[in-house]
């Protein structure tokens, strides 16, 4: 199984899977409370869900719907609306807002998100279903660059290859992604897992410039954010509304613009680097020392 380098718009509106052949980024919040009779169908588009982990544990501190459930939804959605890529596992993110909901610590969210990618592969391998490859891919939550290898760790002592993997998250980073932290903290991962194929949650055109050229793909909302904040209505755009920031036009515009550049910026990347070391400090944190 290999996945296509691509650039995923955002989706408030799940129907539009059935009405573009722009790749699309779709929640598991906007899809979940649907009957069989309610989903899109893809018939000409391939999309990817997001678990809605960062809305659930932003403002509930938990997720609505056990691995098992979870899984089963997923199977419903890849059996009936077809074209879905891969899936999210309920990951942790570790923003200071989300740890403050909580209670816990980064290392706890790191084993919680460790523990949800192998929790619903083991469902998706438990349940019958016509696509014998799990369709969940692992993620990556830390904060810090030290943080992120210590969750790749957490991966590789619970038996995962991650560079075997055909795509990986890399979460916590919308916040802050147009910032040379993420972008060390992209470098970082690479160089500790070569040949990983890191996808990047919530990158924007800021991140891509800076280290898009290392992601394999990545998802945005930045279409719908630049049209709300500059009040942009597309030239293409027939509907009624005054802004185009729940427009499937513009994010067809957004994705149109951004996707050639993307790849141009693929085109001219370089190899990772050797891993980077790193020692436990006493309070078992991971230091970077070269």
């Amino acid at each position: 199984m290999a996945f296509a380098p691509t650039v995923w718009a955002g989706a408030p509106d799940p129907m539009w899977i059935q009405a573009t052949d722009t790749p699309l980024f779709v929640s598991h919040s906007r899809l979940r409370g649907r009957t069989p009779e309610g989903l899109p169908r893809a018939d000409r588009n391939r999309w990817v869900l997001d678990s809605g982990a960062f809305s659930f544990i932003t403002w509930f501190g938990a997720f609505p719907d056990d691995p098992r459930d979870y899984a089963r939804r997923v199977r419903l959605y890849d059996a009936v609306i077809g074209g879905l890529e891969w899936a999210a596992i309920q990951d942790w993110m570790c923003e200071p807002d989300s740890l403050a909901v909580t209670g816990l610590s980064v290392a706890e969210h790191q084993r919680r998100t460790v523990a949800s990618y192998l929790d619903l592969t083991a469902a998706w391998e438990a349940m019958s279903t016509h696509r014998p490859d799990s369709p969940f891919m692992p993620g990556l939550q830390g904060w810090t660059p030290a943080d992120y290898v210590r969750c790749v760790r957490m991966y590789q002592a619970a038996g995962v290859d991650l560079a075997a993997a055909p795509v990986v998250g890399l979460g916590s980073v919308c916040k802050r992604e147009d910032t040379e932290e993420i972008a060390e903290v992209v470098a970082t991962v690479r160089a500790e897992v070569p040949g990983i194929r890191l996808h990047g949650f919530g990158v924007k055109t800021g991140g891509l410039a800076r280290y898009g050229a290392e992601l394999h793909s990545c998802d945005s909302m930045a279409w719908s954010y630049a049209a709300w904040k500059r009040r942009i209505k597309s030239a293409r755009c027939t509907q009624f509304h005054r802004v185009c920031s729940s427009c499937l036009i513009a994010a067809e515009d957004w994705h149109a613009k951004v996707w050639p550049e993307f790849v141009a910026a693929r085109a001219d990347a370089a190899p990772a680097t050797s891993p980077v070391e790193f020692r436990a400090d006493p309070a078992g944190q991971f230091l970077l020392i070269s």
